[in-house]
């Protein structure tokens, strides 16, 4: 083997990065430990006769209290490299909201306001009637928005140019003579930027749900960004935050300077003293401790005791150098560190504040984290000057009518130009006539993202705002100043809620089913392979950890499907050597030594490993492009296996193998069982491949009447609706749920009802009030679910209750997004297919195969969709066509690949050395010295999907039954229809004939083997 000390180094450095990477997990988890047993210890102490909902409530608190306070802390040292709680809980192996609970949600950005908005008369009849018409066609399809308004403003007013309705003097893009295309041009860059803005709001917002590590991913093609908050608890809170309208306002500010200091902040840090001493310090005192904690010497808490609100400040945060100011505005009392907000928050809010400090002085934080010194986020704070009599500003964006960044002519500095209406120029004259010399504080969702200085009265309501801001600053500056304008930035398309309980099966059903995958996999190389069922085990055992820590490195979550992938990885990761192994034996049984027969055995393996993996992968990326959320957990996880496996199959393994028979010894690759089996195969396929062609067609015609007579499941993803998983104490009557369910939720449709894992678990889905809008629609349906269930619950079960203990998941999908996955799951298949196609074409160089490998393929795919039809209403869970279905569809098209191309990598090499033979002969050998690689590798993957079956849980039932039936059928289609179809296809040419310029498997000396 060359490269050897390459291979060790890379080899080392992946243990090493990995053992890494998870030890922050470890270490997160020890100290969140710690905290609450001390949370624990808390409410047993001061609440022990409390009720158990008021216990719960108080440790959430003192537990979030505790996460807060010790952010800071250093809680592990890698020789001079110390890590702080909050560093190490940003590095640690996140888990998705499915496995710890929480919610996602799918958030449409509202176009037809946006457009609105850009309109110069936006209450304009034709505009209005074509915007409601475009809203009512997008929410029963998929169409693009934008095209659905052009297409609507045509039918109710033929005659008429959209450069009508957005030329003046706030749309600079939009000339009067602009053609209907440039004008839509227009409109869909500025679609873009909204997304854009959106995108940046919720981001700022979720910072106030208090969530670790949440997901936010914007999605421009489609026009939607998905947000997943893993543990968040106030979920209703949630969704009214996220569709609530941007807040932008401009304020007044207080200037601070040494005057300001002297008449506030000095009194109010005398007063503060002595309200804190005689005030029970309780939490509070705690948390403000924090500063005294750090402190090294006596001093420094004397001071922290003499000046609370002082010590939490500072104005030289951000730089090293010695006394300079960091403060970015006049308005800036200085830096808080963000562990220490609540406590700032609780001190300037105060008895003792009030008695102090003006009525009309509010703090607000800066929107952007700085990074202190130390390393610890400090947000920035700001004096802000309300009016007297009112909480409301003087200016606020809704008369805000552009924003963009500019270059100033004089000085060619970045700028960011603002215009206003003829409304917003009147005050904003006002407020920069009375605040000259004095800052204006521009807050969005309040929190100021900048705070400019004004430089003289100006007029006109057409405005610079400078700052020595970089392109991106300023861009990020016009954005916030644009948030504004729509009316309704967002709207929830589909939501997913996931209780912890629900999470803690998963996680359990999950890792058994990976514990117990591994150990049978394990033991199986050891008595199928001897003691070379080591080596796999090895390559195995660093496959998963390189696996594992490169998700951690990437911050990637782990999610259901993910630990799906994971124990998936496990059958598979064993493929590559099943084929080695097989190949090692083959040249044993033709008498070549063992150094001899290794070497043969890894080059000969080669070109079969590298397509099957090739083609896998191939797969798994297109799932990843067109899967959502934890989809795109299993396809991540997939494809980081798949690389890994070539690593740790093929290189670790040989590594592993040299270093051993280096030292005069060998591995053994046979035991009695494996030299029993398919030892002496000679059976004829190909004679048969009319019976098979005959089943292959019985399977097509039951796939038409099964689709015909019986259709599809749909599930929630693909039809559209609200999906509530609720838990009972004892087992209620599925057709009294139902009824009473029914009842309820008139006149909608008739929900269907169906038990998940057992009687006592139901899951309701109804399309009740699915395309009706609104903040308060969800919480609505679900006090009306709460009511329907009223009967089925112990007696004096509240509201709050049923959707804190009964209600385990809630899932809603609105016809827009459901149309939208229906046509991408088609095209995801059928992509996969035509990839499949091109790649099996550049790599055989001959059609035959390419179509061969369709046929087969086509044919699994319609295997797995027959089962699905004929026994949904017959197996005990349910079957259903979702995002999980499709996922199982693209991986059994990837691995129903390996057998294939194992199958005629062989033929290709076998119509090289077989010169003369017929196809026949040349087929059925190559099928036959292939099938107890095609067997075991078979095996290992079914095992581990029937592991996942019966122990993974609800979550990824579904999909392990699909994937079962998709390792049965392809085994059964590699060997049954893609091999013989070769021969059928083109009968008067011969298999090597095509192969004069194609990659030889093996070399012409092999002929002589």
């Amino acid at each position: 083997m060359q490269l050897k000390g390459l291979v060790w180094f890379f080899t080392i450095a992946l243990i090493v990065i990995s053992l890494y990477q998870l030890s922050f997990t470890w270490i997160v988890n020890s100290h969140e430990r710690q905290l609450k047993a001390k949370a624990d210890r808390f409410v047993k102490l001061n609440y022990a006769d409390a009720s158990a909902d008021t216990k719960d409530s108080v440790f959430n608190a003192r537990y979030h209290k505790l996460q807060d306070s010790t952010q800071d802390q250093v809680i592990a040292n890698f020789l001079f490299y110390k890590v702080s709680y909050l560093k190490a809980k940003e590095q640690e192996l996140s888990l998705g909201l499915d496995l710890k609970g929480g919610m996602s949600v799918t958030l449409e950005v509202g176009l037809d306001g946006l457009i609105r908005s850009m309109s110069n008369n936006p209450k304009d009849s034709l505009l209005n009637k074509a915007l409601a018409l475009a809203v009512q066609r997008r929410a029963n399809g998929n169409a693009d928005f934008i095209n659905l308004f052009a297409q609507a403003y045509k039918e109710v007013n033929p005659t008429g140019k959209l450069a009508g309705l957005f030329a003046g003097a706030s749309q600079h893009k939009i000339k009067v003579t602009a053609s209907d295309d440039e004008v839509l041009a227009a409109i869909r860059d500025e679609a873009n930027q909204a997304i854009d803005r959106t995108n940046e709001v919720i981001t700022t917002r979720i910072d106030q749900f208090g969530v670790a590590q949440p997901n936010i991913i914007p999605d421009k093609a489609k026009g939607d960004i998905t947000v997943e908050l893993p543990g968040v608890e106030n979920k209703e809170r949630v969704k009214k935050l996220l569709q609530a309208t941007a807040k932008l306002e401009f304020w007044e500010t207080y200037t601070v300077d040494q005057q300001f200091y002297t008449q506030y902040i000095a009194p109010l840090d005398s007063k503060l003293k002595d309200y804190l001493a005689g005030k029970p310090l309780n939490d509070t005192a705690k948390t403000g401790d924090t500063a005294a904690k750090a402190a090294a010497d006596t001093a420094q808490q004397a001071f922290v005791k003499a000046n609370p609100l002082l010590s939490l400040l500072n104005v030289t945060p951000a730089t090293t150098e010695s006394g300079r100011d960091a403060r970015t505005s006049k308005a800036s009392l200085g830096f808080v560190k963000a562990s220490d907000t609540a406590t700032f928050s609780e001190y300037v809010n105060s008895p003792a504040a009030k008695a102090v400090l003006p009525s009309n002085l509010r703090f607000l934080y800066g929107a952007k984290a700085l990074k202190a010194k130390n390393n610890a986020d400090i947000l920035e704070v700001f004096c802000i000057k309300t009016r007297p009599g009112t909480e409301k500003a003087e200016l606020d964006g809704e008369h805000v009518t552009d924003a963009r960044q500019d270059n100033d002519q004089t000085t060619g500095r970045v700028v960011v130009s603002m215009q206003m209406d003829n409304i917003g120029g009147r005050l904003w004259e006002k407020m920069t006539t009375e605040n000259v010399d004095h800052a204006i504080a521009i807050a969005l969702d309040g929190l100021v993202y900048s705070a400019p200085n004004v430089e003289g009265p100006i007029a006109g309501g057409n405005s610079q705002i400078s700052g020595n801001f970089t392109p991106e600053e300023a861009q990020d500056l016009s954005s916030i100043l644009k948030a504004g304008k729509l009316a309704a930035p967002a709207r929830i398309i589909a939501s997913v809620e996931v209780g912890p309980t629900l999470g803690a099966e998963a996680i359990s059903g999950g890792l058994k089913a990976f514990a117990l995958s591994f150990i049978v996999i394990f033991i199986l190389m050891l008595v199928y392979y001897n003691t070379g069922g080591w080596v796999a085990n090895i390559a195995l055992i660093l496959n998963l950890l390189f696996t594992v820590g490169v998700l951690t490195s990437l911050g990637a979550s782990l999610t259901a499907p993910g630990i799906a992938g994971l124990v998936l990885t496990v059958g598979m990761a064993v493929d590559t050597n099943v084929i080695i192994f097989e190949r090692i034996k083959e040249e044993l049984a033709r008498g070549r030594a063992y150094p001899s027969a290794v070497q043969e055995g890894y080059r000969r393996s080669m070109p079969p490993v590298l397509d099957a993996h090739v083609t896998t992968l191939l797969t798994a990326c297109i799932l990843l492009y067109f899967g959502l959320g934890p989809i795109k957990g299993f396809a991540t996880t997939q494809i980081i296996g798949i690389l890994l496996s070539l690593f740790c199959g093929i290189l670790v393994s040989r590594l592993v193998t040299d270093t051993y028979t280096n030292r005069q010894r060998h591995f053994i690759y046979l035991t009695k069982i494996s030299t029993r089996i398919f030892k002496h195969a000679a059976f004829k396929f190909i004679e048969y491949r009319k019976v098979a062609y005959g089943i292959s067609a019985v399977v097509l015609i039951l796939a038409a009447y099964s689709v015909f007579i019986h259709g599809f499941k749909y599930g929630i993803e693909f039809k559209g609706g609200r999906s509530y998983t609720v838990q009972f104490s004892q087992a209620p009557s599925s057709n009294a749920v139902f009824d009473a369910v029914n009842k309820e939720f008139q006149p909608a449709s008739a929900p269907s009802i169906k038990t998940v894992g057992d009687a006592k678990h139901l899951d309701i889905v109804t399309d009740y009030m699915i395309t009706e809008s609104g903040s308060n629609i969800d919480s609505l349906v679900e006090h009306k679910m709460y009511h329907a269930l009223i009967p089925f619950l112990p007696q004096g079960t509240s509201y709050e209750q049923f959707d804190k203990v009964n209600r385990l998941q809630s899932q809603t999908v609105l016809p827009t997004i459901s149309s939208d996955l229906k046509k991408g799951a088609v095209k995801a298949i059928i992509f996969g297919l035509l990839i499949i196609f091109v790649y099996i074409f550049i790599r055989f160089r001959d059609w035959r195969y390419s179509l061969g490998t369709i046929i087969a393929l086509l044919h699994d795919v319609f295997v797995t969709l027959i089962v699905f039809s004929l026994f949904a209403d017959i197996v005990p869970f349910p079957l259903e066509i979702g995002q999980h279905f499709i996922a199982a569809v693209l991986t059994v098209i990837g691995y129903s690949m390996n057998d294939t191309v194992i199958v005629f990598d062989r033929i290709r090499e076998d119509s090289h050395i077989m010169i003369g033979a017929s196809k026949e002969s040349i087929i059925n050998k190559a099928i036959n010295d292939t099938l107890s690689r095609t067997i075991m590798t078979s095996l290992t993957v079914f095992l581990t999907i029937l592991i996942l079956f019966i122990f993974g849980g609800e979550v990824t039932r579904g999909f392990a039954f699909a994937m079962l039936i998709g390792v049965i059928t392809g085994t059964y289609s590699s060997i049954f229809v893609a091999a013989p179809v070769l021969v059928d296809l083109d009968r008067k040419r011969g298999l090597a004939e095509h192969h004069a310029h194609a990659p030889a498997a093996a070399p012409a000396k092999a002929k002589t083997v």
